[in-house]
């Protein structure tokens, strides 16, 4: 469900029918069960369309406590947890079993005789805190390019369009990509020799195919979302405390292997 794009244009036409096939689609069949693993009032009143037993937080473990009222059943899963923690335990509550053994997001590595020459810097973030500054991307594009590797540059908004090509035009080498399905960007990131990226759920998919990885926290907490994985992942940064870009590129060599 494309919520956050379906904010910025919700008045269009075309938006509106995409709204409408996707509730109808909810509605299509009857499920047994609707986990809310986000919990925001968004997503809880989304589960009112689908066709089936609720379930979600308690008003005690939600991030948005109003949203637990809109589910049939609520569990009780400690905020304290990791978020990949707290969706596993609430999902195995609501199917009624318990989450044992490492974790495996079912997702194998990226395997190819094509060079991988490229970093993708996930440069988007749906809250402009969670941005990191054009100089900084800008030296880390730079390093990467010393390295031989050159960066792309995905976009999903005009926003990040316009970032993602005002950067691409400073660095050698670079592209600014976009417009593409989620199932393309993932075989992009599942073939990058690194990606380096801010707090967003393609930052957990690169984690999920084990590509090595830096993860740049501005204003998020990585105690509680950064990406785990297999792989090479190397986090900085803290809520209002965002890394230098010094600090991110002498991460790169390491996990270059160079």
């Amino acid at each position: 469900m494309a919520t956050r794009r379906w904010r910025q244009s919700w008045y269009k036409p075309e938006t509106i029918a995409e709204i409408r096939n996707a509730l109808s689609a909810l509605r299509a069949r009857r499920h047994d069960i609707a986990i809310d693993t986000q919990g925001l009032m968004r997503s809880a009143i989304l589960t009112q369309v689908i066709r089936g037993n609720r379930h979600g937080y308690d008003r005690d473990s939600i991030r948005e406590r109003a949203a637990a009222i809109f589910y049939d059943v609520k569990h009780a899963v400690p905020r304290s947890l990791h978020a990949i923690d707290r969706n596993r335990v609430l999902t195995g509550a609501a199917l009624g079993y318990t989450p044992q053994g490492a974790l495996d997001f079912g997702l194998r590595p990226q395997t190819s005789t094509n060079v991988r020459d490229y970093a993708v810097l996930l440069h988007g973030s749906a809250g402009l805190r969670k941005e990191w500054s054009d100089e900084n991307w800008l030296l880390v594009g730079r390093a990467l390019a010393a390295s031989g590797v050159r960066a792309v540059l995905p976009w999903g908004s005009p926003r990040e369009r316009e970032r993602a090509e005002r950067l691409a035009a400073q660095l050698p080498r670079a592209e600014a990509r976009g417009g593409e399905g989620l199932g393309s960007v993932a075989q992009m990131i599942a073939g990058a020799r690194l990606v380096i990226g801010l707090d967003t759920g393609l930052l957990h998919l690169a984690a999920a195919y084990a590509v090595p990885l830096i993860g740049i926290f501005v204003a998020s907490d990585p105690t509680l979302t950064a990406p785990r994985g297999t792989g090479l992942i190397t986090v900085l940064g803290a809520p209002g405390e965002p890394p230098a870009a010094a600090a991110v590129t002498a991460a790169i060599p390491p996990l270059l292997g160079v």
